[in-house]
C-alpha cells in the first residue's frame, strides 16, 4: 500500500540530484547573445513578401526572435 508513494518520493529525489548535480550552462555556446550585430538578410514572411533586415529596422533597431517549428 505504501510502495507507490515511496516509489514516487525516491523517484522525484533522484530527479532533484540529477539536475543539481549537472554542470552550469555555458550561455555563451548557446548561440548570439542579445545586442550581438545580425548581418544583412533577406527572408519571406508569413505573406509571403520578402523582407529584409533594412525593411525591419525601425527607429529603435529591431528584435529577432528564433524559434523551432512544431513540426520537429
Amino acid at each position: 500500500m505504501f510502495r507507490a508513494p515511496l516509489l514516487a518520493i525516491l523517484l522525484l529525489g533522484f530527479g532533484v540530484t540529477a539536475v543539481l548535480a549537472q554542470s552550469p550552462v555555458a550561455i555563451e555556446a548557446l548561440g548570439p547573445q542579445p545586442g550581438t550585430v545580425v548581418p544583412a538578410f533577406s527572408a519571406v514572411d508569413q505573406t509571403g513578401a520578402t523582407r529584409t533586415l533594412a525593411s525591419i529596422m525601425g527607429r529603435r533597431g529591431a528584435m529577432l526572435v528564433f524559434s523551432r517549428s512544431a513540426d520537429w
